[in-house]
């Protein structure tokens, strides 16, 4: 059996958590969509946006590079299927149950089984890929459709969303790989290079457990309330609060006030401040001081715009932070509102009180916005990758200038490099 996984139209909307990173590698309660699917027994390839290609090929060698014309039936899974182990467990029963049934299958806009000459074909017959026409098939196929009750990620805050419900349940599934030992009643550490737990370390793990991966380091007077993941070789600071769904990407340094929040790989908050119910993208790193708020004052659902369109997004929550794209800064003591979208390769001076494009210094407390040139990124990103031991390549240089361009309708007409000026 094939697995293709694609992106459809709307993988977009959730910018700019998918900017820099196909949308089937959004983490959610410590788990990808691409870790669930590598479980499935079958030929496992992606269809991600053109401009992700070379990073893609680069990161992910587990994925084959063409579709097994030889397998009789092909899985298409939606990338913006949420990485939940609910979505996982039925995912895996729809392939055991219609893998190899009717010539079409369908469940919702999430997957579908489809006789793989029949994908080839019908791909051929619309002059286009097969990648390319199974990116399509969730639109073409959406009306009518029964609900079989998988979990999407249809905007921004719906990341937030999956992580806070998912959380338990995936770390739960993560214990079940006899990979780590148990150091207290719910406290797990890894079996292999486990971290050295402090004494005045508090653990509350009565909603859910903690989990310290391999070769954590955990600073004295650190309070944890579960469920929590730390990923392996990251950093905890002394006097931290780390609490109620905390899902930490390996290497990262972290510390202050920490609640509901996903953090990708190579990101730093490791001074005081609070971080609620939010999303963090790799290669951030947040000030001394930087907070957020994800509550309104009058305690009612929050309402979000999206980063290029501004449209309006009723989210039905009372707690959503913020969403940072990778590679954005933050300055000492900066504060960012409710419900706000910082975009990729961007930096933040004082208020964040609205939607911050992708590549700007943004100083809007003061009244001024500057264009941030991906030439800029590209020399910040080789001096963090060389303090991380990390080589730069190639890729890596070229996704900052792609997504230089195809973010350019966030940023204002005639926005310049001088209009930035302290």
């Amino acid at each position: 059996m094939n697995i293709l996984v694609v992106e459809d139209a709307l993988v977009n909307r959730l910018a700019p958590a998918s900017t820099a990173r196909p949308a089937w590698a959004i983490t959610c309660g410590s788990y990808r969509l691409i870790d669930w699917l590598s479980r499935i027994d079958g030929n496992l390839v992606a269809h991600v946006r053109p401009f992700l290609a070379q990073i893609v090929a680069a990161d992910f060698p587990q994925l084959a590079s063409e579709i097994d014309s030889n397998a009789e039936t092909t899985l298409v899974v939606n990338a913006r299927l949420a990485p939940t182990f609910s979505n996982f467990a039925k995912l895996n029963e729809f392939a055991k149950t219609y893998g190899q049934s009717a010539p079409q299958a369908h469940a919702g806009q999430a997957v579908i089984a489809i006789k793989t000459e029949t994908l080839f074909r019908v791909a051929k017959e619309a002059g286009s890929t097969v990648g390319e026409y199974a990116a399509k098939l969730f639109t073409l196929t959406e009306a009518g459709l029964p609900d079989t009750s998988f979990q999407m990620l249809d905007n921004p805050h719906d990341i937030v969303d999956a992580h806070m419900q998912c959380c338990v349940e995936n770390l739960e599934f993560r214990l079940t790989s006899g990979e780590y030992q148990q150091l207290a009643d719910g406290v797990y550490l890894s079996k292999k290079s486990p971290a050295t737990i402090p004494d005045s370390t508090v653990f509350d793990c009565s909603e859910g457990p903690v989990v310290i991966d391999t070769g954590c380091k955990i600073g004295p007077f650190t309070y944890f309330r579960g469920p929590v993941y730390v990923g392996p070789g990251s950093k905890i600071s002394e006097h931290s609060s780390v609490k109620d769904a905390v899902s930490i990407g390996h290497t990262c340094k972290m510390g202050g006030e920490i609640e509901g929040v996903v953090v990708e790989p190579y990101s730093n908050k490791q001074h005081y401040g609070f971080l609620g119910h939010s999303y963090l993208g790799s290669w951030i790193n947040l000030g001394a001081g930087t907070c957020n708020s994800d509550l309104k004052n009058t305690y009612g659902t929050v309402n979000m715009r999206s980063l290029k369109e501004q449209e309006k997004i009723a989210t039905g929550m009372q707690f959503v932070g913020c969403l940072i794209g990778d590679y954005a800064k933050t300055a000492i003591n900066t504060s960012i509102f409710t419900g706000k979208l910082i975009g990729v390769g961007s930096m933040v001076y004082g208020m964040a009180t609205t939607n911050v494009p992708s590549f700007v210094n943004y100083a809007r407390s003061i009244g001024q916005m500057g264009l941030l040139p991906p030439e800029v990124i590209v020399t910040t990103q080789g001096r963090m990758f060389g303090r991380r031991k990390v080589q730069q390549r190639q890729c890596d240089c070229q996704l900052i200038h792609d997504m230089f361009q195809m973010t350019d309708d966030q940023r204002p007409d005639g926005l310049t490099t001088d209009q930035l000026e302290f």
